[in-house]
């Protein structure tokens, strides 16, 4: 069983790193979009030299962008108040890149955090583009009311409700951090918001490109496109990632159990290994000991057949990152203990 981690503030520290491996952490994620390779370079360090310290070889998987679209940076965190209304767009109080914008219609929903933040398009207000032609007016930003509020800070993702699903694979700043994998100790990327067979292609050459075969891919589902076309994503990637914050936005909510409950079955047809991430341990971010719920959902994942577990906010900015750890690996370990022969028999279990 593999164990993750995700880099983040509250565990760029060796000495917490360290209880972290020692508590069964296994690996760690860098997700691209909020640090590059470079600019993670020293925290990076400190995760090889706490592991070496616990006699652990870490795996570091880096999460790429894809063709995830994500807010830009803010000035400060804003504090979004249901029926309230807000600016998203070029230069406006939430930071878009334009061929996000351009997916925007009236009566669109946004969902930002992984859903917790919900928005309405209201209007798109046009205007002239930094540089451009007096005549040359372009939509420059959405008003929207916010339906669902909350606490809002950089880079976080973002779904538009019906909006077309052709942006490009890799983008450029995937392809510069495919080129420093070996550089940086990477041993498996993440590749989001897989839609089918092609996109792990064009991962696989861009990985060729740099004589990192060796690399494992992680192929993310979080959209409909990947749970419809999972049976050829299977054949072509390391590992599927059953990634339950997009996910949960593609589909109702209620449906996203089943929905989890059916990849996994796919992946054991396939004989293809599989990791479980988001929220398992979310309350942990505030609290130092989980909900009840939440070490069921970590004890059923692990009894689907999960190959792997991941911690992200937990980690990355929880007040509890070694508790979190902790309980993540001992409720699975439990699991994995389990006395039932059927459950047994079932995960292949000694």
């Amino acid at each position: 069983m593999e164990y993750y981690g995700t880099l983040g503030e509250a565990c760029n520290n060796v000495e917490i790193l360290e209880k972290m491996f020692d508590y069964g952490m296994t690996g760690i994620r860098l997700n691209i979009a909020h640090q590059s390779l470079s600019e993670a370079s020293l925290t990076i360090g400190r995760v090889f030299k706490a592991a070496k310290s616990q006699g652990i070889k870490p795996e570091l998987v880096i999460d790429l962008m894809g063709p995830e679209q994500r807010i830009g940076d803010l000035t400060r965190p804003l504090e979004l108040k249901e029926g309230h209304k807000i600016k998203i767009g070029i230069g406006e109080d939430i930071p878009i890149r334009r061929v996000t914008l351009e997916t925007f219609r009236v009566g669109q929903e946004l969902l930002i955090d992984d859903g917790k933040i919900k928005l309405e398009v209201l209007k798109l207000t046009e205007g002239v583009p930094k540089g451009g032609a007096k005549g040359d007016k372009q939509v420059m930003a959405a008003v929207c009311r916010i339906i669902r509020g909350g606490r809002l800070i950089s880079r976080k993702n973002i779904t538009v409700s019906d909006a077309p699903s052709d942006f490009s694979t890799l983008t450029e700043q995937d392809k510069k951090q495919l080129k420093l994998v070996h550089q940086y100790g990477v041993t498996g990327v993440m590749l989001p918001f897989v839609r089918g067979a092609g996109d792990i292609q064009l991962l696989k050459e861009e990985l060729r490109k740099n004589d990192a075969d060796d690399v494992r891919i992680f192929a993310k589902i979080e959209n409909r496109a990947g749970y419809e076309h999972i049976g050829e994503i299977t054949q072509l990637c390391d590992m599927i990632v059953i990634a339950r914050g997009d996910l949960g936005n593609a589909f109702p909510l209620w449906e996203l159990p089943k929905i989890q409950k059916e990849i996994a079955q796919v992946c054991h047809r396939e004989g293809k290994p599989f990791l479980v991430a988001t929220e398992f341990l979310h309350s942990m971010e505030k609290s130092p000991v989980p909900t009840r719920a939440e070490v069921s959902d970590i004890y059923n994942a692990v009894l689907d057949g999960a190959a792997a577990l991941m911690l992200t906010g937990e980690t990355a900015i929880g007040e509890y990152p070694v508790r979190a750890m902790r309980y993540l690996v001992k409720t699975a370990n439990t699991a994995l203990m389990t006395s039932d022969p059927h459950i047994k028999e079932l995960l292949d279990l000694p």
